[in-house]
């Protein structure tokens, strides 16, 4: 029995969309624009600065060190088969941030980003939370790559054209941040 005082709620209010979410039918164009647009901004910030820290590793372009430089490192951080780790890194950094700019396989590239960031801030953490020594860089952009592959790309993506699953789905972006936490925790563990 219903309130007096309560208005009557039909099966169709109860469950209709949420007005502004994207992908809702009642979606207007322009905020469907405005989620794809700040999409491929985060996209493109964190991307290209993940890309051009892998190609310090790997190439050392902009003042990286290069495998060698970086392989000495990860050689002081404890990690075994130092060369073998920072060509891993290297790689995943620079094609995860390629993924991200290019909205390709974004929820995957997303996660290999997030799990080199849980590795990048096991190493740092004790330094405090602020640059340089801090963890806030790595913060951030573990952050950054966690929400992108939560969300997906947006529609201003590679991913749109390939033949994925759609619409995005949660349970996919969650299932890959997992794995690349497992993942970053096995690398943890062998180092001594």
């Amino acid at each position: 029995m219903s309130s007096p005082h309560a208005p009557e709620t039909t099966d169709t209010a109860r469950y209709a969309p949420i007005s502004g979410v994207p992908g809702s039918p009642d979606t207007a164009p322009a905020e469907q624009s405005g989620y794809d647009a700040g999409l491929f901004v985060l996209r493109l910030a964190v991307g290209l600065t993940i890309a051009a820290h892998g190609s310090q590793k790997l190439f050392g372009w902009f003042s990286g060190g290069g495998i060698d430089g970086t392989a000495q490192f990860f050689g002081a951080s404890g990690y075994p088969s130092a060369k073998t780790m920072a060509l891993v890194a290297g790689l995943t950094e620079t094609l995860g941030g390629l993924g991200l700019v290019l909205g390709l396989l974004t929820p995957l590239a997303g996660a290999a980003v997030f799990g080199t960031m849980l590795n990048a801030l096991a190493v740092k953490w004790g330094g405090g939370f602020f640059a340089p020594e801090g963890v806030e860089y790595e913060l951030l952009l573990a952050a950054g790559a966690a929400a992108l592959t939560l969300t997906g790309p947006g529609r201003l993506a590679a991913d749109r054209v390939l033949p994925l699953p759609r619409p995005h789905r949660l349970t996919h972006g969650v299932a890959l941040l997992v794995l690349g936490a497992v993942l970053a925790g096995a690398v943890l563990l062998m180092r001594s």
